[in-house]
């Protein structure tokens, strides 16, 4: 039998706001993403049954009906021991993992299967309860899908903290191989990022003179030196310390040198993935403060076309 709608009646002293900021603030425990989805799909109602957009104003007094708002508990990511896990390091308090390119790191939607997360859960079921976000539990970063390599993730709610503190603090060092269009040299960028695009996956650097609102704002750094060039192609080593969206791309692409493969950002090159590998981290042992570094070696076939 289904259940019957929540309602929640705004104090006749509340100041209007907006629908998601009401519900943000009423339901704590249910991830922003999620809250998003509810909202989206028509799960936010008037009195009268009419569906509430998300920057809808209310205020003293006003009802919101709320169908099948998600539980937290309903949240939880579905452990698939089927699914392929290749452990790269693993100890009481951490795990790092070796993601294959075209899976991605964890579910987006509530019941989404083929994650990394989902193989995660199955191998370490206390991991589910890790850190604010059901839909992101445990993991202290995430690569984009088509990126290969390392992802990091805590096993005790103590080690998510610490190394969310030095995630923070951009202590913890991020290393890449990435194989670039042309003849590129030793390098770095300091754009900053916006995802203020015509694409809605695409970011892009701020122009000189740009006045853009605080939050759409993302500063970054990224240094790169060369390792081999190969068939009209670089093999570039590129370090990072902060994690915004598409940095590596977005930098290696205003520089000149799109990822190998990388169409969102300029490549020609028909490849089936980018040629991103999450190669190396450093960051210090959250248990023991000891430096620790961990690597996860390039797939098979992590090589362009000669031209």
């Amino acid at each position: 039998m289904p259940e019957s709608p929540k309602t929640l009646t705004l104090p006749a002293d509340a100041v209007p706001k907006r629908l998601d900021r009401i519900l943000r603030e009423a339901f704590p425990g249910v991830p922003p993403r999620a809250l998003r989805d509810f909202i989206a799909r028509g799960g936010a109602k008037d009195a009268r049954g009419r569906t509430l957009a998300k920057g809808k104003l209310l205020g003293a007094g006003e009802t919101i009906v709320l169908d099948n708002l998600p539980e937290t508990s309903a949240l939880a990511v579905l452990p698939e021991p089927d699914l392929p896990l290749a452990v790269v390091f693993e100890d009481d308090e951490i795990v790092a993992l070796d993601k294959p390119s075209g899976m991605p790191v964890h579910p987006q939607r509530i019941g989404e299967k083929g994650t990394l997360l989902n193989a995660l859960v199955a191998r370490c079921p206390a991991c589910a309860a890790i850190g604010p976000d059901p839909l992101f539990a445990a993991f202290l970063h995430r690569i984009d899908i088509a990126t290969s390599g390392l992802v990091l993730a805590a096993k005790t709610p103590e080690a998510y903290e610490a190394l969310r503190r030095q995630f923070r603090a951009r202590t913890v060092e991020k290393t890449y191989l990435a194989w670039v269009e042309g003849t590129a040299e030793d390098g770095k960028s300091a754009a900053t990022l916006t995802h203020r695009t015509r694409h809605p996956c695409r970011m892009r650097a701020v122009r000189e003179g740009e006045t853009l609102p605080r939050n759409e704002l993302f500063s970054a750094e990224s240094r790169w030196k060369v390792r081999e060039r190969r068939g009209g192609r670089t093999l570039l080593e590129v370090t990072i310390f902060s994690g915004v969206t598409h940095q590596i791309r977005c930098h290696l692409a205003e520089s000149g040198h799109p990822v190998a493969g990388d169409r969102l950002y300029g490549s020609h090159t028909p490849l089936p993935r980018h040629l991103l590998h999450a190669w190396r981290i450093r960051f210090r042992h959250p248990a023991t403060g000891k430096e620790t570094s961990l690597a996860a070696p390039p797939p098979a076939g992590f090589a362009p076309p000669v031209l």
